[in-house]
C-alpha cells in the first residue's frame, strides 16, 4: 500500500499552496479586467524601477495594483486633479527590456512633480480621453 511520509505531504502541501496562489491571482485579474477603465501598464517607481501593474482609473483618481499579486489594495494612487501629460515617447534601449513589448511611455506631471506611466497605445487614447474629460476646475466646490 501507499505510504505518505512528511515529505512527501508537506512538498504537496507547498504545491497546493502554490497552485492556489496562481490560481487567486488569475481570479482578481479576471475580475478587475472586466471593469471598465482598466488597462495592463508599468510604472517608473520611486525605487528607479519598472513595475508592471494594472491600471484603473475611476471618477477622481487613477489606481495602478501590482500585477503579481492578490491585494485589492492598490500599490499607487494618482490623483486626477492636477494631473498632465506633457507627452509620449518610445522605450530606450535600456527600458526596452523591462517593459512590454509595443507600449509607449507617457509623460505625465503632477505638481511638478515627473511620473512615467508605459502602456499599450489604444489605453493610452482612452486614458487621456478620460483625463481630459474631467471637471472643470472648482466646478464641484459651492
Amino acid at each position: 500500500m501507499f505510504e505518505i511520509t512528511a515529505p512527501v505531504l508537506i512538498a504537496l502541501l507547498i504545491l497546493i499552496g502554490i497552485a492556489m496562489f496562481f490560481g487567486a491571482m488569475a481570479v482578481r485579474r479576471i475580475q478587475l479586467r472586466r471593469t471598465l477603465g482598466t488597462f495592463d501598464a508599468s510604472i517608473f517607481t520611486p525605487s528607479g524601477k519598472w513595475m508592471m501593474v494594472i491600471g484603473r482609473y475611476g471618477g477622481a483618481h487613477v489606481d495602478l495594483l501590482r500585477f503579481f499579486s492578490v491585494s485589492p489594495v492598490p500599490s499607487f494612487v494618482i490623483e486626477r486633479r492636477g494631473l498632465d501629460i506633457t507627452g509620449t515617447r518610445q522605450p530606450t534601449d535600456e527600458e526596452t527590456s523591462r517593459i512590454p513589448p509595443g507600449f509607449i511611455i507617457v509623460m505625465l506631471v503632477r505638481s511638478g512633480d515627473e511620473l512615467l506611466l508605459a502602456m499599450d497605445y489604444r489605453d493610452y487614447t482612452g486614458f487621456s480621453a478620460w483625463l481630459e474629460a474631467g471637471p472643470i476646475a472648482g466646478s464641484w466646490q459651492i
